[in-house]
C-alpha cells in the first residue's frame, strides 16, 4: 500500500493520492488553548525530544533553527503534558506512525493552528518527524507523523508537511511500532488493535 498525503480532523480515504488524517480512540489531555505558544525556546540550542512510550522509548533531535516556530509549539505542548497518555491512532508500517490527537480519533487539537515553515530541508525518510495537517496551507496543531518506510519517500513530490525533527536513538522501538496489528478503519488499513500509548514526552536542551 502506498500513500502520498497526511491529513487530519477530517476522516480518510486512504490510497495514493490521498491525505494522512488520523483514526483511532483514547481520550487524554483536554486542555486547549485559542492562540499558538509565545516564542519560549532559544534557536541557538539544541533540542531533543524523548518519547517514553508502551512500546519502549526513542529520541528525536528536534530542528529549532529549520522549523523554530513549529518545535516551539511541540516543546511548549510536551512540557504542558499535552501529549502524555494519547495514542499512535494511525499506523501503515511502510509509511508512517501518527500520533499527536488528544481524542485519539484524529479529529483532536490543541484549539489553534500554527503556520507551516517550508519549504522543507529533508526527503521524507525514515525516522523524520512531521507535522501533519488538513491538506491546506497554516492547519498544523498537534498532530505528527514519523516516516517508517519507504512509501514515505512519495512525500517528496508536495513536501507540504513542516520537517522538525529526526529519530536519532531507538529508530527500532518506532519500527515496532509500525509493525503493530492493524485493521480497517475510514477505508484504509491503519487502525491499531491495541494502540501503542505515549506514556510521556521529555524535552531535553543544551
Amino acid at each position: 500500500m502506498k500513500n502520498s498525503t497526511i491529513r487530519l480532523l477530517i476522516p480518510v480515504v486512504c490510497s495514493m493520492a490521498v491525505a494522512l488524517s488520523g483514526c483511532g480512540g483514547s481520550p487524554a489531555h483536554t486542555q486547549r488553548w485559542s492562540s499558538p505558544p509565545a516564542m519560549q525556546i532559544d534557536t541557538s540550542k539544541t533540542y531533543y525530544a524523548v518519547f517514553n512510550t508502551s512500546m519502549g522509548s526513542f529520541k528525536i533531535k528536534l530542528f529549532a533553527a529549520e522549523a523554530p516556530k513549529t518545535v516551539n509549539n511541540f516543546v511548549f505542548l510536551a512540557r504542558q503534558k499535552f501529549y502524555d497518555g494519547t495514542i499512535f491512532h494511525r499506523i501503515i508500517k511502510p509509511f508512517m506512525i501518527q500520533g499527536g490527537d488528544p481524542l485519539g480519533t484524529g479529529m483532536g487539537g490543541p484549539g489553534y493552528n500554527i503556520p507551516d515553515e517550508l519549504p522543507v530541508k529533508y526527503s521524507y525518510d525514515p525516522g523524520i518527524i512531521a507535522m501533519a495537517n488538513t491538506g491546506r496551507a497554516n492547519t498544523g496543531g498537534s498532530q505528527f507523523f514519523i516516516c517508517t518506510g519507504t512509501d514515505a519517500a512519495s512525500l517528496n513530490k508536495s513536501p507540504i508537511y513542516t520537517q522538525f525533527g529526526k529519530v536519532v536513538e531507538g529508530m527500532d522501538v518506532v519500527l515496532k511500532i509500525a509493525a503493530v496489528p492493524v485493521v480497517s478503519a475510514n477505508g484504509e488499513v491503519s487502525k491499531p488493535v491495541k494502540p501503542p500509548v505515549i506514556k510521556t514526552i521529555t524535552i531535553e536542551e543544551s
